[in-house]
Protein backbone atom coordinates (compact mmCIF):
# COMPACT_ATOMS: atom_id res chain seq x y z
CA UNK A 1 0.00 0.00 0.00
CA UNK A 2 1.28 3.25 -0.85
CA UNK A 3 2.24 5.43 2.18
CA UNK A 4 0.49 8.94 3.49
CA UNK A 5 2.64 12.00 3.26
CA UNK A 6 3.49 12.88 5.97
CA UNK A 7 4.01 16.41 6.70
CA UNK A 8 6.73 18.06 9.35
CA UNK A 9 4.73 19.89 11.78
CA UNK A 10 6.79 23.23 11.20
CA UNK A 11 5.26 23.88 7.75
CA UNK A 12 4.09 27.40 7.67
CA UNK A 13 0.19 27.64 8.18
CA UNK A 14 -1.70 30.86 9.69
CA UNK A 15 -2.26 28.20 12.00
CA UNK A 16 0.69 26.73 14.03
CA UNK A 17 3.45 29.44 12.93
CA UNK A 18 3.79 32.74 15.33
CA UNK A 19 7.69 33.78 13.72
CA UNK A 20 7.72 37.61 13.86
CA UNK A 21 10.08 37.06 10.71
CA UNK A 22 7.43 34.77 9.02
CA UNK A 23 6.73 36.87 5.66
CA UNK A 24 2.96 38.43 6.26
CA UNK A 25 1.92 37.90 3.13
CA UNK A 26 2.89 33.82 3.26
CA UNK A 27 1.41 33.49 6.90
CA UNK A 28 -2.14 34.88 5.96
CA UNK A 29 -2.42 32.75 2.79
CA UNK A 30 -1.70 29.59 4.75
CA UNK A 31 0.69 28.86 1.89
CA UNK A 32 2.66 25.70 2.26
CA UNK A 33 5.75 25.25 0.15
CA UNK A 34 6.00 21.63 -0.78
CA UNK A 35 10.02 21.26 -0.26
CA UNK A 36 9.11 21.38 3.51
CA UNK A 37 8.18 18.02 3.71
CA UNK A 38 9.21 16.22 6.36
CA UNK A 39 11.60 14.05 4.55
CA UNK A 40 13.05 12.60 7.25
CA UNK A 41 10.02 10.53 7.44
CA UNK A 42 10.31 8.98 4.20
CA UNK A 43 12.42 6.44 2.61
CA UNK A 44 13.42 6.97 -0.94
CA UNK A 45 10.81 4.28 -2.17
CA UNK A 46 8.61 6.51 -0.42
CA UNK A 47 9.40 9.35 -1.63
CA UNK A 48 8.54 8.73 -5.12
CA UNK A 49 5.09 7.57 -4.18
CA UNK A 50 4.38 10.79 -2.06
CA UNK A 51 2.21 13.18 -3.95
CA UNK A 52 4.78 16.49 -3.23
CA UNK A 53 8.26 15.23 -4.71
CA UNK A 54 11.78 15.94 -3.29
CA UNK A 55 12.12 18.97 -5.95
CA UNK A 56 9.21 20.58 -3.79
CA UNK A 57 6.28 20.37 -6.67
CA UNK A 58 3.37 18.44 -6.63
CA UNK A 59 4.12 14.63 -7.68
CA UNK A 60 1.47 13.46 -10.31
CA UNK A 61 -0.94 10.82 -9.17
CA UNK A 62 -1.89 9.37 -11.97
CA UNK A 63 -1.17 6.59 -11.36
CA UNK A 64 -1.85 5.99 -7.79
CA UNK A 65 -2.80 2.63 -7.26
CA UNK A 66 -5.45 3.33 -4.83
CA UNK A 67 -6.90 5.88 -8.03
CA UNK A 68 -7.09 2.16 -10.06
CA UNK A 69 -8.71 0.57 -7.17
CA UNK A 70 -11.86 3.06 -7.34
CA UNK A 71 -11.37 3.57 -10.98
CA UNK A 72 -11.03 6.95 -10.59
CA UNK A 73 -8.30 7.09 -13.50
CA UNK A 74 -7.72 9.39 -16.37
CA UNK A 75 -10.88 7.78 -18.21
CA UNK A 76 -12.87 7.75 -14.76
CA UNK A 77 -13.66 10.58 -12.91
CA UNK A 78 -10.42 12.40 -13.75
CA UNK A 79 -10.33 13.91 -17.55
CA UNK A 80 -8.12 16.62 -19.38
CA UNK A 81 -11.45 17.46 -20.93
CA UNK A 82 -12.66 18.80 -17.44
CA UNK A 83 -10.30 21.68 -18.79
CA UNK A 84 -11.65 23.73 -20.68
CA UNK A 85 -8.71 24.87 -23.24
CA UNK A 86 -8.05 20.96 -23.39
CA UNK A 87 -11.45 20.51 -23.54
CA UNK A 88 -11.83 22.89 -26.89
CA UNK A 89 -8.41 20.80 -28.36
CA UNK A 90 -9.47 18.53 -31.78
CA UNK A 91 -9.92 15.32 -30.63
CA UNK A 92 -6.42 13.81 -32.15
CA UNK A 93 -4.53 17.01 -30.54
CA UNK A 94 -5.70 16.20 -27.06
CA UNK A 95 -4.97 12.44 -27.37
CA UNK A 96 -1.68 13.58 -28.72
CA UNK A 97 -1.14 16.29 -25.21
CA UNK A 98 -2.61 13.51 -23.03
CA UNK A 99 0.26 11.07 -22.78
CA UNK A 100 2.58 14.22 -21.19
CA UNK A 101 -0.24 15.34 -18.73
CA UNK A 102 -0.01 14.48 -15.13
CA UNK A 103 -2.59 14.60 -12.72
CA UNK A 104 -1.69 16.07 -9.45
CA UNK A 105 -3.47 17.15 -6.48
CA UNK A 106 -3.28 20.56 -4.85
CA UNK A 107 -3.68 21.51 -1.37
CA UNK A 108 -4.78 24.95 -0.14
CA UNK A 109 -1.91 27.02 0.36
CA UNK A 110 0.57 25.01 -2.34
CA UNK A 111 2.87 27.70 -3.86
CA UNK A 112 3.09 26.81 -7.73
CA UNK A 113 5.73 28.99 -8.18
CA UNK A 114 6.86 32.21 -6.16
CA UNK A 115 7.32 35.83 -7.69
CA UNK A 116 10.45 35.84 -10.13
CA UNK A 117 10.70 32.19 -9.86
CA UNK A 118 11.21 30.16 -13.15
CA UNK A 119 8.06 28.22 -14.00
CA UNK A 120 8.91 24.73 -14.66
CA UNK A 121 5.44 23.34 -15.22
CA UNK A 122 1.87 24.22 -16.53
CA UNK A 123 -1.07 23.47 -14.83
CA UNK A 124 -3.87 22.90 -16.60
CA UNK A 125 -7.15 23.17 -13.21
CA UNK A 126 -10.15 20.43 -13.55
CA UNK A 127 -11.42 21.60 -9.86
CA UNK A 128 -9.18 24.10 -8.12
CA UNK A 129 -8.44 27.38 -7.93
CA UNK A 130 -5.78 29.08 -8.36
CA UNK A 131 -4.92 33.10 -7.29
CA UNK A 132 -2.10 35.29 -9.22
CA UNK A 133 -0.62 37.18 -6.22
CA UNK A 134 1.01 40.18 -6.06
CA UNK A 135 3.35 40.38 -3.04
CA UNK A 136 4.15 44.12 -1.72
CA UNK A 137 7.43 44.82 -0.05
CA UNK A 138 4.72 45.34 3.58
CA UNK A 139 3.84 41.94 3.07
CA UNK A 140 0.36 42.96 1.63
CA UNK A 141 -0.84 41.19 -1.23
CA UNK A 142 -3.67 41.53 -3.66
CA UNK A 143 -5.08 39.47 -6.20
CA UNK A 144 -4.67 39.77 -9.90
CA UNK A 145 -6.35 37.33 -10.92
CA UNK A 146 -7.84 33.83 -10.73
CA UNK A 147 -7.85 30.71 -12.91
CA UNK A 148 -9.88 27.78 -12.59
CA UNK A 149 -11.34 25.28 -15.12
CA UNK A 150 -11.18 28.35 -17.48
CA UNK A 151 -7.77 28.29 -18.25
CA UNK A 152 -3.93 27.44 -17.12
CA UNK A 153 -1.43 28.82 -15.26
CA UNK A 154 2.31 29.12 -16.86
CA UNK A 155 1.21 32.09 -19.81
CA UNK A 156 5.03 33.10 -19.00
CA UNK A 157 6.40 29.44 -20.30
CA UNK A 158 4.66 29.80 -24.24
CA UNK A 159 4.81 33.83 -24.24
CA UNK A 160 8.46 33.60 -23.86
CA UNK A 161 8.93 35.12 -20.32
CA UNK A 162 9.49 32.09 -18.01
CA UNK A 163 9.10 33.68 -15.21
CA UNK A 164 6.37 36.58 -13.87
CA UNK A 165 6.94 39.09 -10.68
CA UNK A 166 3.68 37.74 -9.09
CA UNK A 167 3.08 34.27 -7.11
CA UNK A 168 0.59 31.71 -7.56
CA UNK A 169 -0.81 30.37 -4.54
CA UNK A 170 -3.92 27.51 -4.58
CA UNK A 171 -6.72 29.08 -2.83
CA UNK A 172 -9.12 26.30 -3.03
CA UNK A 173 -7.96 22.67 -3.26
CA UNK A 174 -8.75 20.24 -6.11
CA UNK A 175 -7.16 18.42 -9.03
CA UNK A 176 -5.01 19.85 -12.15
CA UNK A 177 -3.08 18.28 -14.71
CA UNK A 178 0.50 19.27 -14.71
CA UNK A 179 2.43 19.76 -18.11
CA UNK A 180 6.38 19.94 -18.49
CA UNK A 181 7.21 23.52 -19.43
CA UNK A 182 9.34 22.12 -22.51
CA UNK A 183 6.80 20.19 -23.59
CA UNK A 184 3.78 22.74 -23.88
CA UNK A 185 6.53 25.21 -25.63
CA UNK A 186 7.42 22.42 -28.10
CA UNK A 187 3.37 21.60 -28.50
CA UNK A 188 2.42 25.26 -28.58
CA UNK A 189 4.99 25.53 -31.54
CA UNK A 190 3.63 22.14 -33.44
CA UNK A 191 0.02 22.32 -32.95
CA UNK A 192 -1.75 25.36 -33.98
CA UNK A 193 -5.00 24.67 -32.22
CA UNK A 194 -3.65 24.60 -29.03
CA UNK A 195 -1.66 27.69 -30.14
CA UNK A 196 -4.18 29.82 -30.98
CA UNK A 197 -6.66 28.45 -27.99
CA UNK A 198 -3.65 29.63 -25.77
CA UNK A 199 -3.11 33.14 -27.18
CA UNK A 200 -6.65 33.75 -26.63
CA UNK A 201 -6.88 32.55 -23.77
CA UNK A 202 -3.94 35.02 -22.75
CA UNK A 203 -6.53 37.88 -23.63
CA UNK A 204 -9.07 36.96 -21.91
CA UNK A 205 -6.30 36.81 -18.53
CA UNK A 206 -5.49 40.91 -19.91
CA UNK A 207 -8.97 41.43 -19.69
CA UNK A 208 -9.71 39.80 -16.24
CA UNK A 209 -6.19 41.37 -14.86
CA UNK A 210 -7.22 45.07 -15.97
CA UNK A 211 -10.68 44.64 -15.05
CA UNK A 212 -9.61 43.55 -11.57
CA UNK A 213 -7.74 47.10 -11.58
CA UNK A 214 -10.63 48.83 -12.44
CA UNK A 215 -13.08 47.26 -10.47
CA UNK A 216 -11.34 47.28 -7.56
CA UNK A 217 -10.30 51.56 -8.13
CA UNK A 218 -14.18 52.06 -8.78
CA UNK A 219 -16.32 50.06 -7.55
CA UNK A 220 -17.78 49.06 -3.81
CA UNK A 221 -16.14 46.26 -1.84
CA UNK A 222 -19.86 44.46 -2.26
CA UNK A 223 -19.70 44.37 -5.96
CA UNK A 224 -16.42 43.54 -5.61
CA UNK A 225 -17.22 40.34 -3.79
CA UNK A 226 -20.13 39.92 -5.74
CA UNK A 227 -17.55 39.63 -8.47
CA UNK A 228 -15.42 37.33 -6.86
CA UNK A 229 -18.15 35.19 -5.82
CA UNK A 230 -19.51 34.35 -9.34
CA UNK A 231 -16.08 34.10 -10.76
CA UNK A 232 -15.49 31.11 -8.35
CA UNK A 233 -19.04 29.60 -8.82
CA UNK A 234 -18.38 29.35 -12.33
CA UNK A 235 -15.25 28.08 -11.68
CA UNK A 236 -15.60 25.41 -9.48
CA UNK A 237 -20.01 24.37 -10.71
CA UNK A 238 -20.69 24.40 -6.85
CA UNK A 239 -22.69 26.73 -4.72
CA UNK A 240 -20.16 26.15 -1.95
CA UNK A 241 -17.34 27.77 -1.20
CA UNK A 242 -14.27 26.44 1.18
CA UNK A 243 -12.78 30.20 2.21
CA UNK A 244 -11.88 32.38 5.47
CA UNK A 245 -13.26 35.61 5.14
CA UNK A 246 -9.40 36.58 5.99
CA UNK A 247 -8.43 34.63 2.97
CA UNK A 248 -10.97 36.79 0.72
CA UNK A 249 -9.98 40.50 1.97
CA UNK A 250 -6.07 39.33 1.42
CA UNK A 251 -7.15 37.99 -2.33
CA UNK A 252 -8.99 41.85 -2.89
CA UNK A 253 -6.62 43.68 -0.71
CA UNK A 254 -8.75 44.95 1.43
CA UNK A 255 -9.10 44.91 5.28
CA UNK A 256 -11.25 41.68 6.94
CA UNK A 257 -13.64 44.19 8.55
CA UNK A 258 -14.47 45.05 5.32
CA UNK A 259 -15.37 41.78 3.83
CA UNK A 260 -17.01 41.00 6.87
CA UNK A 261 -19.68 44.01 6.60
CA UNK A 262 -19.93 43.27 2.82
CA UNK A 263 -20.66 39.83 3.33
CA UNK A 264 -22.86 40.66 6.43
CA UNK A 265 -25.05 42.45 4.03
CA UNK A 266 -25.47 39.94 1.05
CA UNK A 267 -26.13 37.68 4.14
CA UNK A 268 -28.84 39.71 5.87
CA UNK A 269 -30.47 39.84 2.57
CA UNK A 270 -30.63 36.20 2.48
CA UNK A 271 -28.66 35.47 -0.67
CA UNK A 272 -25.37 33.63 0.88
CA UNK A 273 -24.60 32.24 4.20
CA UNK A 274 -21.67 32.09 5.74
CA UNK A 275 -20.25 29.40 8.94
CA UNK A 276 -16.68 28.33 9.82
CA UNK A 277 -15.13 29.61 6.64
CA UNK A 278 -18.03 27.69 4.03
CA UNK A 279 -19.38 30.51 2.08
CA UNK A 280 -22.97 28.93 0.79
CA UNK A 281 -24.65 31.32 -1.95
CA UNK A 282 -27.94 30.76 -1.48
CA UNK A 283 -29.76 32.93 -3.86
CA UNK A 284 -27.30 33.28 -7.32
CA UNK A 285 -29.57 35.99 -9.36
CA UNK A 286 -29.76 37.74 -6.10
CA UNK A 287 -26.06 38.46 -6.28
CA UNK A 288 -26.13 39.13 -9.97
CA UNK A 289 -28.11 41.91 -9.40
CA UNK A 290 -25.71 43.27 -6.97
CA UNK A 291 -22.52 42.91 -8.87
CA UNK A 292 -21.00 45.24 -11.21
CA UNK A 293 -20.41 45.35 -14.78
CA UNK A 294 -16.98 43.86 -14.78
CA UNK A 295 -18.12 40.67 -14.64
CA UNK A 296 -20.17 40.51 -17.19
CA UNK A 297 -17.89 42.26 -19.28
CA UNK A 298 -15.57 39.11 -18.40
CA UNK A 299 -17.73 36.60 -18.75
CA UNK A 300 -18.84 37.88 -22.49
CA UNK A 301 -15.24 38.12 -23.46
CA UNK A 302 -14.71 34.29 -21.93
CA UNK A 303 -17.64 33.12 -24.52
CA UNK A 304 -16.44 35.37 -27.08
CA UNK A 305 -12.58 33.80 -26.85
CA UNK A 306 -13.34 30.95 -25.83
CA UNK A 307 -16.95 29.85 -26.65
CA UNK A 308 -17.84 26.33 -25.22
CA UNK A 309 -17.60 23.54 -27.56
CA UNK A 310 -15.05 25.48 -29.62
Amino acid sequence: MTPNLSIDKSVTTAENNTDDNLHPAIAAQRVIVPNQVNQASLNPADLNQANINQQGLPQPILHHPILHHLGLHQHGLHQPSQNHILAALPTADLANLSQYLQLVELPVGTMLYEPGQESRYAYFPTSCLISLQHMLESGRTAETASVGNDGLVGVALFMGGNSTPSAAVVQISGYAYQLEGYVLKQEFKRLIPLQQLLLRYSQVLLTQISLTAVCNRHHSLQQQLCRWLLLTLDRLNTNEITMTQELVAGMLGVRREGITEAAGHLQREGLISYRRGHITVINRKGIETHVCECYGVLKKELLRLLPEGT
